[in-house]
């Protein structure tokens, strides 16, 4: 938990203190004008909100293997070449690279976390593309330009794995 002071003026608080809400687990904001009285000083407590992504125990609880995944991205290259099944290719590629990533050594910052996010924003550039909107592939709440989609790749890629799956 921590302390938010800003100072601004009047007509920006609410806006301020709803972006500050969006953003974090807020405490009741508290209002003082400042000595010119001219702005206004907010104060709130905040914490960080709990993780909004799937975990990657969810998103691939009922995923194939990653031997059998493995087998289907190397028989889905010659579709996605050719301009078939493209977000398939890209959603389960990056899957699989993802779940490798977790049995790595350094899951967040290693070659194969890095391989994994790297595909991740692929499968976010071809959403972007197609226009899917607010609803995602399948009623995701987060689109492929979502501020924490661009922050969070692999976070996107397990919400939309985990909506694929489930529809599919």
């Amino acid at each position: 938990m921590f302390e938010i002071r800003i100072i601004c003026t009047p007509p920006e608080a609410p806006e301020i203190t709803k972006a500050l809400s969006e953003t974090f687990t807020t405490g009741q904001v508290r209002q003082h004008p400042t000595r010119d009285g001219e702005r206004v000083r907010l104060y709130v407590t905040a914490e960080q909100q709990p993780g909004h992504w799937p975990t990657p125990e969810t998103a691939y609880a009922t995923a194939p293997s990653i031997i059998s995944e493995i087998g289907w991205t190397a028989r889905g290259v010659r579709d996605c070449l050719h301009g078939i099944a493209v977000r398939e290719f890209w959603l389960r590629k990056a899957a699989l690279l993802d779940r490798v990533a977790l049995t790595d050594d350094d899951p967040v910052s290693g070659e194969a976390a890095t391989l994994a996010t790297e595909a991740a924003r692929r499968l976010m550039a071809i959403d972007h593309a197609a226009g899917l909107g607010p609803s995602g592939y399948a009623d995701g709440p987060y689109t492929p330009d979502h501020p924490d989609s661009i922050r969070e790749p692999r976070g996107y890629l397990r919400q939309e794995y985990a909506l694929w799956h489930r529809h599919s």
